[in-house]
Order: structure tokens, then C-alpha cells, then sequence
């Protein structure tokens, strides 16, 4: 059904006219569709065919579900490259056009060798997107004359940033000066988050990297882990989401890590009160995760669930079992309908990954930083 509906909706696409470009889409699709069997570097392709989000089709594929966006128009495949600009929503052939294979064969080359490195990859878009707007401002260096955002307090043991340098200069041996570091982070984290068995979502591209990076801009800009709901609805609304996608959102914390700095407060300090532990925890979750954060250690990690390497259900559960590591965590069943709607993301067959997906899209288009404004960098961590 998938095929047919896709090969209709063809018929009808517009974009670059090389006849290569037709032909090679033709010939991956009715491959990629079918070969979607097991998940490997080679094979976890299909993620890549992301279109707009007018019609969206869900289906799954051995255990494996794969996020379909259909509409009149292609803004990426694994051979060529669509570029909309993120103002006017216009599209026009974008000067890289292996960019898209480029930036996979990284990150699965990076995540084959650690896995739980996806989850550093999304909370790197995010932590960019949300200060100032998608622009690579996070990636910047702090320098004697000024405290990056990299080093807020809110930034604390962020990761992927070298990374992000070496799909950079992967990306610039063969598109040199075109592609920017911040689309560089909206790729990834869209690739990571497929890696680890996740949903995939359209990216838009064409967005400059900033020139200014200021750590009191994140640490006035980004959630805190000792947030109450109230603060995180304040939190979201104030860049444009409601306290729905803000819970569908957090659920990104189903994998990866986290550090005894954000853990501290809800073991320690709840609610600015000394030595108090939040009394919504589960005792027993309390004690371990004591045992995992002495008081005054900020460095030890902590996995977010059992499943630290998967996108999955597992971090709602937790939460839903009082079992959150963080206050921001816990907050989730805290607000109004939060717990009902957590229960309802944990089911089978709920819209979990569709609206993640479509959270994802949307915070990608937060305050793109457009020519002629901004630069594209050489080097992601240094202004040119």
C-alpha cells in the first residue's frame, strides 16, 4: 500500500530535473522500502525519504517503525537534496546534493561505536534551537573575552560537539563553504534519533550559524531540571509549543544520560529546601539513585531508563512509576492531564512517535538565522 501510495504521489512531485536524480529515486525506493528488514548502517535508508507532513503514513516493518512524510513535494532523499528556504517554504535544488549521504554514513559510523551518543546528538539540536534559534550558536568555543553557551551552567557536560566537527569536515571535503554547521545539528540529531530506533521527521535546510554565543542567553532561554510543570509550560509556550508537545518532547529523555548536577535538587534541595527529597519519589528509586549521586557530586552519570540506547516508551514508564531522575522529570505526572497523557503515549499503537516527530520538525524551524545574515562556518567550534 505504502509503494503504491508513494509512486502516485511521484507522479505529482516537483524537483531537480536531472534525469539522475529521477531515475535514482525510483530505483532506491522500491529497494529501501523492502529492504528495510534488519537495522544496519546500509539498510536504515528509508529514514531519509522525509517529506512534508500533509499526509502521514505510519507503518510498521518488522518491529521497526518507520515514519513515512508524504505530500506534492520532496525536501529529501538519499541522492539528492532539496533545500526550502525556511522563511517562504520555497524549494530550489541545494548545492550539496550528497549532503544527506554524508551526514548518515557519519553518525552511523560514530553511533556504531557508541550507541547512547545518539541521545547527545538530539539534546545538542535542542539546546542550539532554543536559544536565539537554530543557528550553531552552541557548538561556538568559550574565549578569554567571553563564556560561551557551551559553558552554562544549563550546558553542563554537554555532548557531540566534536563530532559535529568531524561530520563537518566530512561534509566539507566534498561541499566546501556551503553547508552550515546549525543544518549540520538538525541532521544529525534527525539521524541519531533513526539510529536508536526512533521516528524520523522532515528537515528544512539552508539556516547560517551565528557569530554570537553567550551563556546567559541559555541559561535564561533553556528548561532547568529542577522546573515545575508550571515552569515548563511557561518554559514552552514561550517559543511557540503547548504542554502537550512539551511532555511528548521530554520524552527524548527515554535515552542517553544524564549527570548528578541535574539529579542533585531533586535529591537533595526540592524546592529550594535543604536536604529534602521529593516525597512524590518511589523510596526505593530515591535510594538507589542516592547511591548513584552522594550529596555534592555533580559528575557521576546516570542512564535515563533501562533501555538507554533506544528511542522507546521506557523513560514514561519510569516517570509514571514516581521514578524520575530529575524534578523536571517527575513534574510530568505533576500538571494537569500530564499523567493521563503519558499513559496514553505508553500504549501500543499510540500517536507517540508521529507527534514527536512532528515537535521535532517544528523546533527545527525556530528562528532560522537566513542569508544574508550569519556565515557558514569552517570550523563549527570558531567563528571564521
Amino acid at each position: 500500500m505504502i509503494r503504491s501510495l508513494l509512486l502516485r504521489q511521484y507522479k505529482e512531485f516537483m524537483f531537480c530535473t536531472s534525469r539522475y536524480v529521477r531515475q535514482t529515486f525510483n530505483e532506491t525506493l522500491c529497494t529501501q522500502l523492502t529492504d528495510f528488514n534488519t537495522r544496519s548502517c546500509n539498510v536504515n535508508s528509508v529514514s531519509r525519504f522525509t517529506f512534508n507532513n500533509e499526509i502521514l503514513v505510519s507503518e510498521q516493518l518488522t518491529g521497526f517503525r518507520t515514519v513515512l512524510w508524504i505530500s506534492l513535494s520532496v525536501t529529501e532523499s538519499s541522492s539528492f537534496l532539496l533545500v526550502r528556504n525556511l522563511q517562504t517554504e520555497r524549494t530550489s535544488c541545494y548545492s550539496c546534493p550528497q549532503l544527506a549521504d554524508i551526514v548518515e554514513k557519519e553518525v552511523c559510523k560514530i553511533l556504531s561505536a557508541n550507541p547512547n551518543l545518539a541521545a547527545g546528538f538530539q539534546r545538542l539540536h535542542f539546546h542550539d534551537c532554543w536559544v536565539n534559534g537554530c543557528d550553531g550558536s552552541v557548538l561556538i568555543k568559550t574565549t578569554p573575552e567571553n563564556t560561551a553557551e557551551v559553558d552554562a551552567f544549563v550546558n553542563f557536560m554537554l555532548r557531540a560537539i566534536p563530532e559535529i566537527d568531524q561530520i563537518k569536515a566530512a561534509v566539507e571535503a566534498q561541499c566546501p563553504n556551503t553547508v552550515s554547521c546549525a543544518d549540520i545539528v538538525a541532521l544529525a540529531a534527525r539521524d541519531a534519533t533513526v539510529f536508536a530506533h526512533g521516528p524520523s521527521w522532515p528537515v528544512d535546510l539552508g539556516r547560517r550559524d551565528s557569530r554570537r554565543s553567550v551563556a546567559t542567553d541559555a541559561d535564561t532561554q533553556l528548561p532547568f531540571p529542577n522546573f515545575l510543570f508550571s515552569e515548563l509550560v511557561s518554559n514552552f509556550a514561550a517559543k511557540g509549543f503547548g504542554a502537550r508537545e512539551m511532555i511528548v518532547l521530554s520524552g527524548s529523555h527515554t535515552f542517553g544520560r544524564t549527570h548528578c548536577n541535574g539529579i542533585g535538587p531533586n535529591l537533595y534541595n526540592y524546592t529550594g529546601i535543604e536536604d529534602l527529597t521529593n516525597p512524590n519519589l518511589d523510596p526505593a528509586f530515591a535510594a538507589s539513585l542516592k547511591s548513584q549521586c552522594p550529596k555534592g557530586n555533580r559528575d557521576n552519570v546516570v542512564l535515563m531508563d533501562s533501555t538507554p540506547n533506544f528511542f522507546d516508551t521506557q523513560y514514561y514508564q519510569k516517570v509514571l512509576a514516581n521514578q524520575g531522575d530529575m524534578i523536571s522529570d517527575d513534574e510530568l505526572i505533576r500538571g494537569p492531564d500530564g499523567a493521563s497523557v503519558l499513559q496514553y503515549l505508553t500504549q501500543p499503537g499510540s500517536s507517540w512517535f508521529a507527534e514527536f516527530a512532528a515537535g521535532m520538525a517544528k523546533m527545527s524551524k525556530l528562528s532560522p538565522l537566513l542569508a544574508p545574515d550569519g556565515e557558514i562556518r569552517k570550523s563549527c567550534q570558531f567563528v571564521n
